[in-house]
């Protein structure tokens, strides 16, 4: 198909997609329904996108759209993202059907100081976080807990669901079977490690800032804490995770090799096959619906750019970008401002890729940055938004407000501040 260059129009198709999404669940919001967002499925609403992309440029044939659409809805790349997110949420339910993730949890418990509950139970969730890959998984397992455990000290609410949501959230930035930080590293052209590096970077100071601030005004604890047991030889799956995608071994590989242990460890302790099986087929069908997502979103991608519309915007922000410095807060802001708006990180992050890599190459900025950049935003901005989905489930359990959560949000400002001074400073200058 002939480039058409339609400029901003290009993007007609990703506003419609947001407005109809968003504008849906607003809607559905002030008529109080429940789960507001779930009455008009992105999917569905990404349809609704390709419709108004095929219309545009009249003077192409609809079969020449078609074929651009399906092509980039085929690409390796996005084939690849949701082989991975297929693998990992596979591998996620396998580890939990043989009560690995329990163990992850009665060994963090096991060690807490109770004198230091808070920014323990920061450092919990920075860990399980890490070794699961979700940020909702983390909140879902560890938010009933750490509520129980601070009603039981007398512990201010509050304090503790800002010390979950952002240990939460550290994990879901940096963690090699993260499906954010697979979208980033494989959308902007990054090797997982280098992304991984130039995060941890970023991420640890502000994280080690945090447990500061919540030593100090946490509050102690008293009293002891009944935790209930655990088995190492449960958590060895997700130890050979980590270890192996350290190694730099290909994630998917490396996935497959989780999968493997959970059997292994599975049979050892008596479990049936079958029923690990069903773990890993459940796991996985949890994932179908983001993967749809991430290929209709790569499909209106290639429209947008096909019609000249990445072309447009990377000339509209270079004429207001004098430098490396801006191009890198542009690109910030943009995953960010996605984030919070559709209220999904990891879809953000699939949108801005395209257009970071177009950026990033005229303002040499590496891959790894790039990857970087745009997955602390998104994760940063979507777990400061009172309507974020894991903000909602644990203020509801903790019977708080969102508002008074964001007070105490310490990692997670922490993380954007740290991210701005080194973008400001150059501290972390990686070109190509």
């Amino acid at each position: 198909m002939e480039n058409k260059k339609l400029g901003a129009l290009a993007f007609l198709p990703l506003i419609v997609f947001l407005g109809t999404y968003i504008g849906c669940g607003i809607v559905f919001s002030v008529m109080g329904a429940e789960s507001p967002f779930g009455y008009f499925p992105r999917h569905v609403a990404l349809l609704v996108g390709i419709a108004s992309a095929l219309i545009l440029a009249p003077g192409v044939k609809i079969s020449e759209k078609v074929d651009v659409l399906t092509e980039n809805m085929g690409r390796s790349g996005v084939m690849m993202i949701v082989l991975i997110y297929l693998m990992a949420s596979g591998f996620q339910g396998a580890a939990a059907a043989i009560g690995g993730k329990t163990s992850v949890i009665n060994l963090c418990l096991h060690y807490i100081p109770v004198k230091l509950l808070v920014p323990g139970v920061f450092m919990m969730c920075c860990f399980i976080s890490t070794a699961i890959g979700t940020s909702m998984g983390t909140m879902a397992a560890m938010a009933p807990v750490a509520l129980g455990v601070a009603e039981g000290a007398g512990l201010n609410p509050a304090i503790v669901c800002a010390a979950v949501i952002g240990g939460s959230y550290f994990g879901d930035n940096l963690s090699m079977i993260s499906d954010t930080t697979i979208a980033a590293a494989e959308g902007c052209g990054s090797e997982m490690r280098d992304k991984f590096r130039m995060n941890f970077f970023i991420a640890f100071p502000a994280a080690v800032l945090s447990l500061i601030f919540y030593g100090f005004i946490g509050g102690a604890g008293s009293g002891s804490i009944e935790v209930g047991a655990f088995d190492l030889f449960q958590i060895a799956p997700y130890i050979v995770v980590l270890v192996t995608a350290l190694m730099g071994i290909n994630v998917a590989v490396v996935l497959f090799i989780g999968i493997l242990m959970t059997f292994i460890v599975g049979l050892l302790q008596g479990n049936v096959a079958l029923d690990i099986a069903m773990a890993v087929g459940d796991g996985m069908a949890d994932m179908f619906s983001i993967s749809i997502v991430a290929i209709l979103v790569s499909g209106i991608i290639g429209l947008v750019r096909e019609y000249g519309g990445v072309e447009w915007l990377v000339g509209a922000i270079s004429s207001k970008i004098k430098s490396r410095r801006g191009a890198e807060y542009g690109i910030g802001l943009m995953s960010g401002i996605l984030s919070a708006a559709m209220v999904n990180n990891t879809i953000a992050i699939i949108v801005t890729c395209p257009i970071a890599k177009e950026i990033g190459e005229k303002y040499k900025i590496a891959p790894k940055r790039l990857a970087s950049l745009v997955d602390i935003f998104a994760c940063a901005f979507i777990a400061l938004m009172p309507h974020d989905g894991g903000m909602l489930m644990i203020t509801a359990l903790a019977d708080v407000s969102p508002l008074n959560v964001l007070k105490y949000s310490f990692y997670m400002f922490g993380l954007i501040i740290a991210t701005c001074v080194t973008i400001q400073f150059g501290l972390m200058d990686k070109k190509n």
